[in-house]
Formats: C-alpha cells, structure tokens, sequence
C-alpha cells in the first residue's frame, strides 16, 4: 500500500487541547446568554476544524481523563498534587464539548483508572501496527515518547491550540538530540513540574541529554553513575530512585483495553440537526458554519446557508503598480472616494517599505521608494477623507508620519471594533481576529527565524482581511458601541499619535538625583532591617520572609498561596497594623523605595536623544474606557507623596515653550454620580458651589458645614468613592480602621440621606442583569456575563465592576471627548498637547498663548457633556510638571 492510500488516524488529548484553549481564549469573551463560559469549546472546536480540513483524517477519536486520580495516583500520591484546582469557569465546559463533538460524529473515549494520553498511546501503537499513518495531538511532552516512523505529534505553541508544531522524528532530535522513545528518560531525570515528579537536583535537560547520548538509557546512566564526577553525579546517585519512580510513571501504557480500535474510529457523518442545535445554544454562528461546509463536502454539495455568519472568499490576485495605473485602481476600487478600501502599511525599522490596499474583490500592492516613482495618487488619497479600514490604525499613522505622510479618513480600526464588542479582550493581531471572526488562517511568517520557513501573506491580502474583519464586526456592534467608535475612538486615533510622537521633556539629571537619594535610603533601611532580626536576607524573597516573619519572629500567618503565605504588600500592611514590629515598617519603607526605584529608572531608560519620553497610549487598554499608558507607564508615578511630586518636577517645557499647563476635572466621578442618580441632595451640593465631602458630612452626622471634623470629612469621603466601586461594610472598615459596625451604621446614615444614590447603585446591577451589560451615558457597552455565574466570587465581582463601569467609563468618555475639541481649537496654535494622565491633560505652552489656550481648556472640558451638574476644571501652570500642579 502506498503512502497516499494508507488511512489516517487522528487522536486527540481531549483535556489537554480544552485546558490549553482555556487559557489562550479570554473567559469573558466566550460566555453564552444563560452565563455558560465556552472559551475551552471554542478553541478546541477551531482547532479540530483546522484538523479536518488540512489533516483529512480517515479515522478519528478523543480521549478524555476521567478524573486526576489513576493507577498512577495509586503508586504515588503526589503525582499531579501541585496542579491547581479546577478553574470554576471551565467546570462544565467538557460535557458541552462531548456533546458537540458527539454531533459532528466524532468518538470519544475515557477509560477508568488510566489517563488519556494512555488511551492514545494505545491507539497509535495500534494504529501505526495496523498500517494506519497516525497523528496525535497532545499538549503533554510525555506524548513525545510516541514518535515513531509511522506517528506524528502535533503538539500546539505557547500561544493556545491555533498552531500546532510537528513532531516527527527528525523534529525531536532537532529539539531534544534525542531519539523520541528517549524523551521519558529526559523527563525521569529532569522532572516534570506539572506532574509533579521532582528531577534530580540541579540536572537540567542539556545535562540529561549528554548523558543519555553517551550512555543511550537511563538505566545504562545509571549503571554507570559511579562514573560521573562532581555535584551532579553524586546527586544521581543520592537521588536515583527519583529517576527509577519518574521513569515508571511517565511511561505511558500501550496496550489498555479499549472498547474500540483504530478500524472502529472510521469518520461518522456529521448530524447536521443536531450540531446545529448544540452550536446554536453555545452561540458559535461561525464554527457552525464551518463545520457545515465540512458536511457538505463530505457529501460532495453545497452547504445550507446561514444567515449573518462571514463566508470564505477566494484570496484575490495581488497588482502591484504604482503611477497612473495606481491612481485608476484607486478611483474605481473606492467609487471616487467613496467606498472604503482596506489599508495595510508595511515597515522595517519604522521606515516605510510597502503599501496594502484592498476593496472586496481586488488587492493591490505598493512598493514604497520615494524619489524614484510618482506616489502623488497614493499620498493624496491617504490624506484625504475617503473612508479606511485599518487594523491598529495609531501605529501605521505614525509610521507613516515619520515618513512625511499624513493619513486621514481612519473609517474603521478593527483593533478597536473587536474591542467595543467584547471591552474585556486584549487586543489581538490580525491572524487571530481572521481565525475567531472568519474561520479562516491568514500566512503568518515566524518572527523569531532569521529566515522564516512559511512566508508571511503580502500586505495587500492583509488589507483585504482587514476590510472583511471590519465588516464582520461593524454588523455586530450595537447603535450605541458604533457611535462611541465613530465620534470618539477613530477621532481620538490621530490625536494620541501626535501626542506620541511629541513626547515631553524629561530632566535627567533631576531623576538621577532621586535614583542617588533612594538608593541611600534603601540601603540604609535594609542595615536597620537586618540589625532587628540579625542576619543579612534577601528583602524581596518571599521564601526568605516567610522564614523570617511566621518562623523566626512567630508572626501570625497571612492567607496561603503556592508558595507557602502571602508577603504581597496588602497582607504585610495588614499584619503590620495587627502585629506592629520594627522590622515589618522597615521592610515596607524598603519596599517602596524599591518600587519607586523601578518607577524613575523606567522613565529615564525611556528617555531619548533629544531628551524627551513618549509614552505609548493604550486605546483598548481598559474593560472601562479608560486610556492606559505603557512604556514608560506614567499612570504609575504617584500623585499624592513628596517623592512623586519630586519626580514630575522631572518633566519641562521643551524649548521655545513658556510653561506646562495642566488641567483636570474635579470630583468628575461624583458629578457623573450624581447625574445618573439624579439625587437632589448631590446635586444640590455641586451646583451650591459647597465642598461636596463637607456637604455630605453635615447631613449625615447631622452638623453644621462648619462643625464637620477634618475625620468626619475623611469618612465621608471614603464613603462616596467607596459606594461607587461597589465597597461593603467591611471593606470601608479596613479602609479607616473603624469597626464594621460603624462602617454599617454610616452607610446607613449615608443612604438614609441620599437615597436616590441608594437606588441607583441597585437598580444598575439589577438592570445590567436584565441587559447582560452596562451602558455609558454615551452608549459604550460592557458586558457582564458573571452576574449569572454560579460561582459567588466571580457574581460578586461582576456585581462591583457593573456598580461602577457606567460611571468609570462616562468618565473616560467624556475626558476623550474632551480632548478632541481641545485639539482641534489648538490647530492654528503653536501650543501643544502632551500627556494624558488619569483625568489630567498636560500642554506646553508656546509664548504669548497661555490666556487663548486657557480659556479653550476651560471651555472645551467644561462642555464636554451635558450634564445635571457643572463639570469644574482645575487649571494650572508652572515651569514643571509638579509645579503646574493645581
């Protein structure tokens, strides 16, 4: 029998792949209407669709564990005993995947008292006996031992279950330089953390290699243990019966009796009614769609279409062309700048070196080279309003600024559209959006080869990917979402690059200064923390102050972890609080010169030639809205403390500016609070002009404004913020130190006298269980589909964030709304703005421009929503950052 007509058996580590895809797909992004999670279904799903199609395999199985325990857990109890518990979103998802895999007729297999990597060691020695070409997918190494002339591993990456890496034989020695039946005597003697098989001490996989190479097993190695010198030898020979154990239990059994064999996994029609019912209730339109087509191929007909789900298209042919034919291409494919055209630009070290455009039935490809072609068409079409679709639109817009162009017309960014309709997945690149939304694989070349062994797609099919991904996800954003994204996400796109590329000046020699003096101060608490306790540690090892803490000095123990008891700095402020000790406030002292440490040397690392930073703003950084700050991460910098004070003091006008102008709203959350409470006695507060906390303070202890106690004010304080991020009783406790008791008593107090805020609090959860998500006072949505979950802490959870994300996110809206009228007022100014910080904007101000732009500050935040009570803006200027503080 040849090659081409011998059958292929495909089995699969059916926990395994659902774990890895567990953790590579977001939980939050993959839940049904009724609150099911189905991240681990669906990855598994999309991965064994993939198999399908590209595998074509003749016979097909997955295993399932039964449970942790079998023969093995018998021989050693510990095996597997450092794994963590199950997480509570991936209960229930296997029997749902049983169930789908079921409809597409697929077999799965369990058998009590062994593992699944056992079922399918089993059915590939079978197979590969039987003639079968076998392929496994496991994303257990043991499963490497398998390997064989006749049996493949397809073992995924790092990044979850999308790609999957072949082993063959000629793969594991490129990897290992080993034969595969070796790999097990690698594991026996290096140790397997994830089964909890400790190794020999201080063996690692090059040593066991070595050896193995020049003894060729582990029994040969250890026969001749005697003649291995140093350390590690007389480790071996201390700890062989680690490696014996090891070896016995890693070994994985091939001749389990199984109620089927490789012949009896023939591929089963696909029951389409049934998958459709199984898909339609854990909500996966595209998966259903896919493996309907694989359906109707196998019955060699066209699928039953179905309504709202994207179909594969073919890739189009790729022109490249530029001058004349370029600007042809250009006024029909966009219908005279009309119709949307999708954008991909291609650059090596930030210098442009390519162009992708794409419309939906053709693709074009420009090479850049500047000073040699006529680029007139594509610059002036780039600069102009005809509508683009982008994915990661800020970093191509400053790109090509570097380059001299200007990009206008950012119609879609599909970075930020996959963000508004699931607000709590991380941004994803291309190929995964193309993989989730359209069930299709776009080339990617490895960036970690020198010489990549799969060439990457060209940009312009790119551009035509991310004109479809825009489409898929523009027809499922709601009427609200889309508004968000076009009045301020896609505005806002320009606006944060420019600040980006200005960056802001940073004194160097101010921060160094600081470095020196925290440096003294660290080393100087940690000579008086080793004299409490009488010996040098190391201060940031948690291992060596647990020892120090619950050992030497007998404190009481903080809440448990994987590595013994907690020395986060909660749980140390905590204990200090309980348990003063001198050694415990130096450690903390120590602890935040450190960190402050880290924060300024981030800073001045990111410090450039011309001797200013740029900050990298994150749009989709945030579940709320709010913009986060990266590289360095300025949000850090404390605000409050003479240290962080100190180091904004850092930050300068550049030359040829005047001053820094800073600018930020005050109480921003307790006026959008007060708004979409609609409480008169809040309101009555901010319009009077009173100090809000002191306001408060009178009515609920029942004084005059003027008798309200700098404590009172702090309470109350506390009280507000607190209630509007979902804070108990117990929580406020601890946060002034006062019994729970009267932390209930004056929340009582508090909704006694403001009772609409009460109400609201509640009915905005309630609501947001009716709706599944919580809506901005702009529209921007955030879907909660924990408050449903069976699980108290995740519903509890979900239950504070929804307290809070209208308000949160009203906030981040109307700061970003903010920002874009500022900026276009300052066009025609030479003033610039630079930072976004929190609720704060920072400029710097050109001469004979401070009063102008004060007054656009002013204005444009001020108006920048319309609400029940006036938005205050405080407004300052100085020399520096610190001292432009208001």
């Amino acid at each position: 029998m040849s090659d081409s007509e011998k059958p292929t058996l495909l089995v699969v580590d059916g926990h395994s792949l659902a774990f890895r895809a567990f953790y590579a797909l977001p939980v939050d992004s993959f839940v049904t209407r009724d609150g099911q999670h189905t991240n681990a279904i669906h990855g598994f799903l999309s991965m064994l669709i993939l198999l399908l199609q590209n595998e074509k395999p003749t016979h097909l199985a997955v295993a399932f564990d039964i449970s942790r325990f079998s023969f093995r857990t018998r021989e050693y109890a510990e095996y597997k005993g450092t794994r963590s518990e199950t997480p509570p979103e991936f209960v229930g998802q296997i029997p749902l995947l049983e169930e789908a895999l079921k409809a597409m007729g697929v077999q799965t297999i369990s058998k009590e008292d062994f593992e699944a990597d056992d079922i399918l060691a089993t059915l590939s020695t079978q197979g590969a006996e039987q003639g079968f070409d076998v392929l496994v997918v496991s994303g257990d190494r043991d499963a490497i031992q398998l390997v064989k002339p006749a049996v493949t591993l397809l073992y995924p990456n790092a990044r979850g279950v999308s790609e999957l890496k072949r082993y063959d034989r000629d793969a594991v020695m490129e990897r290992y330089g080993i034969e595969p039946e070796q790999y097990p005597d690698v594991a026996a003697l290096v140790g397997e953390t994830s089964d909890n098989l400790i190794g020999i001490d201080k063996v690692g996989e090059k040593t066991a290699v070595k050896w193995l190479n020049q003894f060729g097993s582990l029994d040969a190695i250890l026969e001749h243990a005697d003649e291995i010198s140093g350390v590690v030898g007389q480790n071996l020979r201390d700890q062989k019966d680690r490696a014996i154990r090891n070896r016995r239990l890693n070994r994985l059994v091939t001749d389990v009796e199984l109620p089927v064999g490789p012949k009896d996994l023939a591929r089963r029609p696909i029951d389409e009614t049934a998958v459709r019912e199984v898909f339609d209730k854990l909500q996966f339109k595209t998966l259903l769609e896919r493996v309907l087509k694989i359906a109707a191929a196998e019955r060699g007909d066209s699928p039953t279409p179905i309504a709202d789900t994207p179909s594969a298209s073919a890739i189009p042919v790729i022109h490249t062309m530029v001058d004349e034919e370029l600007a042809k291409w250009i006024r029909t494919q966009s219908a005279e700048g009309t119709k949307p055209l999708g954008l991909r630009v291609t650059a090596v070290g930030g210098t442009v070196t390519g162009f992708g455009l794409a419309s939906d039935t053709e693709t074009a490809f420009v090479p850049w080279a500047p000073g040699r072609m006529d680029y007139e068409a594509l610059e002036g079409w780039l600069a102009s309003d005809a509508p683009k679709y982008l994915h990661g639109a800020k970093s191509q817009f400053k790109i090509l600024a570097g380059a001299g162009l200007h990009l206008g017309g950012i119609a879609f960014d599909t970075t930020l559209g996959a963000w508004l309709l699931k607000p709590g997945l991380k941004p994803e690149p291309l190929e995964t959006q193309v993989y989730d939304y359209l069930g299709e694989t776009l080339a990617v070349s490895d960036p970690t080869q020198l010489v990549p062994e799969n060439e990457g797609a060209s940009p312009a099919t790119e551009a035509w990917y991310v004109l479809r991904v825009a489409e898929y996800l523009s027809g499922r954003l709601d009427p609200g979402s889309r508004s968000v994204l076009d009045s301020i996400e896609l505005p806002l796109i320009p606006v944060l690059a420019r600040m980006e590329l200005r960056g802001i000046t940073v004194n160097h020699d101010v921060l160094a200064g600081l470095t020196a003096q925290l440096t003294e101060t660290s080393t100087e608490v940690a000579k008086l923390a080793f004299a409490e306790i009488g010996r040098e540690i190391n201060l940031g090892s948690p291992k060596q102050l647990q020892e120090v803490l619950f050992d030497q000095l007998g404190m009481p123990k903080t809440r448990s972890n994987k590595t013994g008891f907690s020395t986060d700095a909660a749980s140390l402020a905590d204990l200090q609080e309980q348990n003063p000790h001198p050694f415990l406030d130096l450690l903390l002292q120590h602890r935040d010169a450190t960190k402050l440490m880290q924060i300024i040397a981030s800073i001045d690392k990111a410090i450039d030639s011309t001797g200013r930073v740029h900050t990298t703003y994150e749009q989709a950084g945030s579940s709320t809205g709010r913009i986060a700050s990266n590289d360095p991460n300025l949000q850090n910098v404390p605000v409050k403390t003479e240290i962080g004070r100190r180091i904004r003091s850092a930050f300068e006008p550049s030359e040829g500016f005047e001053t820094l102008l800073t600018a930020d709203y005050s109480q921003i959350e307790m006026r959008i609070m007060a708004h979409l409470s609609g409480d008169s006695g809040l309101i009555e507060a901010f319009n009077s002009g009173e100090d809000l906390h002191r306001f408060v303070g009178a009515r609920i202890f029942s004084v005059a404004p003027e008798d309200v106690t700098p404590t009172m004010r702090t309470k109350v304080k506390a009280m507000s913020y607190g209630l509007a991020y979902g804070l108990s009783a117990f929580g406020l406790s601890k946060q002034l130190r006062i019994e729970t008791s009267e932390a209930k008593e004056l929340m009582a107090d508090y909704f006694t006298r403001f009772g609409a805020v009460r109400d609201y609090l509640r009915d905005v959860v309630e609501q947001a269980k009716v709706d599944g998500y919580t809506t901005t006072i702009f529209g921007r949505r955030r879907p909660f589909p924990d408050l449903h979950s069976n699980n108290r802490v995740l519903r509890e959870n979900a239950q504070r964030q929804a307290l809070n994300s209208p308000i949160q996110g009203s906030a981040a809206d109307i700061l970003k709304r903010a920002m874009l009228s500022i900026e276009s007022d300052m066009a025609d100014m030479q003033s610039r703005m630079l930072l976004q910080v929190h609720d704060e904007l920072v400029f710097e101000v050109s001469p004979g421009e401070l009063d102008a732009l004060t007054e656009i500050v002013r204005l444009r935040m001020g108006s920048a929503a319309d609400l029940t009570v006036p938005l205050d803006v405080q407004v300052g200027t100085g020399p520096n950052w610190d001292a432009a503080a208001h």
